[in-house]
């Protein structure tokens, strides 16, 4: 298992995703993709999708919020997260991009992942990780005042993007009671890398500049609970 860390500006959850999740799909050789939480945006673009004859699903709770998206993807009104829900299609890839955070029942979503998966298959997910202060403020701060915060710091197009609700459920660095989760529900931990530092002191740049020289500090001292982002990929066993 490679287990790291790194600072924020590697972070690959933004505009690094779709070349990294496109370096996953060719050298595990992946043909069927389910992306969870794709909604209105979907990782990989339409042009990749049809050089490699992929079979590729995007998934979200809100029907509207996929019927955004490109008429390539096939589409699938699910919640991973719940109980109960039953298997009928299996994917060599399951993918989310800053959706872990948003999940309350962590522990199910993963284990629906894992029951989704071909033998050998990956799951990938990178996300936002507590106790980095931004967020452990959006966990605790009432959800209209952290929207509130959020639209004045990070302002978005509402159309293709919205707030949701954060939990922080397994969301943190790599902890060893982490990768223990993960172990426990059958997946082998193949990389689980933890990031420092985050950019919502941009427009203060006294308080960026020290978040800066905390963040290079503590990929010094690898502390796993102090992390801001991490990302991990993990396997599902051969049978």
């Amino acid at each position: 298992m490679k287990k790291s860390y790194y600072l924020v500006q590697d972070f690959i959850g933004w505009s690094k995703t779709e070349a990294y999740v496109q370096e996953l799909i060719l050298k595990y050789r992946i043909k069927s993709i389910l992306e969870i939480g794709a909604g209105a945006n979907p990782t990989i673009n339409p042009d990749f999708i049809r050089k490699n004859s992929l079979d590729y699903t995007i998934s979200d709770v809100d029907d509207l919020e996929l019927s955004k998206a490109d008429g390539i993807y096939a589409k699938l009104v699910i919640d991973l997260s719940k109980k109960n829900i039953i298997s009928t299609k299996k994917f060599d890839l399951i993918f989310s991009r800053m959706v872990g955070e948003h999940i309350s029942d962590a522990k199910t979503l993963h284990q629906n992942i894992y029951n989704h998966l071909t033998g050998g298959g990956i799951s990938f997910h990178c996300f936002s990780t507590l106790y980095a202060l931004p967020f452990l403020f959006n966990k605790l701060l009432p959800e209209n005042l952290s929207e509130f915060i959020l639209n004045i710091v990070a302002p978005r197009d509402d159309h293709k993007h919205g707030k949701f609700k954060a939990h922080y459920d397994w969301s943190r660095g790599p902890s060893k009671k982490m990768i223990r989760n993960f172990e426990t529900i059958g997946y082998d931990v193949v990389e689980y890398i933890g990031y420092y530092g985050h950019g919502y002191y941009f427009k203060i740049p006294v308080l960026n500049r020290l978040e800066m020289f905390k963040a290079k500090l503590l990929q010094k001292l690898k502390i796993p609970q102090l992390t801001a982002y991490a990302h991990i990929i993990l396997r599902k066993p051969k049978s």
